[in-house]
């Protein structure tokens, strides 16, 4: 009797862990890309210090089929949930807009459709017409707050910890493109929208 209500209790704890996603929730993951998802997590921090290197914004069709706008590999993709939480084996936080701010959600998902194709920002300089993945969704919001900044923009950094050296992949990165490194240029990073007011964070389960 005792292992049978541990069960019904262990289960009922489980289920009540799940999440509801619904249309414009965000999602931040820690993905390995190597030396330049190693050099991003090193200069930014996270909601309680989680690493978030990558986001995405949910859509639903009636509830039933999940995707996830981002900007990954060379363009602007609306992919499967499924596809987008095998990224990572890391813990997958979820955010999600303060009530007052929910009716922003209709244009900012209408705004990341119209970006479907856009190339990905390699350049990771803002407003070049051209996104990476928190850069699309900090648009997304400016354009459904009628053209004011939603969340915040921070000078970025691609300097190792309190060194003045460029972490080396940086240097090889922007070398390889012929343009100068954009330190010090304005721009966004999942680890500091994580920790925006404006939303609430917790962790995702399926």
């Amino acid at each position: 009797m005792k292992n049978i209500l541990f069960f019904l209790l262990f289960s009922i704890s489980i289920f009540a862990q799940k999440t509801e996603l619904k249309n414009g929730d965000l999602l931040f993951i820690n993905i390995n890309c190597g030396g330049m998802c190693d050099a991003i997590n090193a200069v930014t921090n996270g909601y309680k210090n989680n690493d978030f290197n990558h986001m995405g914004l949910v859509v639903t069709t009636n509830n039933k089929d999940f995707f996830v706008y981002e900007a990954i590999g060379s363009a602007v993709v609306k992919t499967p949930l499924n596809n987008f939480l095998a990224y990572t084996k890391n813990t997958v936080y979820v955010g999600k807009l303060k009530s007052k701010y929910t009716d922003l959600i209709p244009k900012a998902i209408s705004f990341c459709e119209s970006q479907l194709g856009v190339p990905y920002d390699d350049d990771f300089l803002y407003d070049n017409g051209k996104y990476y993945c928190s850069e699309l969704i900090y648009d997304a919001f400016k354009f459904a707050n009628k053209n004011k900044p939603f969340f915040k923009l921070f000078l970025m950094t691609y300097k190792e910890p309190k060194s003045d050296n460029f972490f080396p992949v940086w240097t090889e990165h922007f070398a390889k493109r012929g343009i100068e490194i954009p330190e010090g240029k304005p721009g966004c990073n999942p680890g500091g929208m994580s920790l925006d007011k404006k939303i609430t964070l917790k962790v995702f389960q399926m």
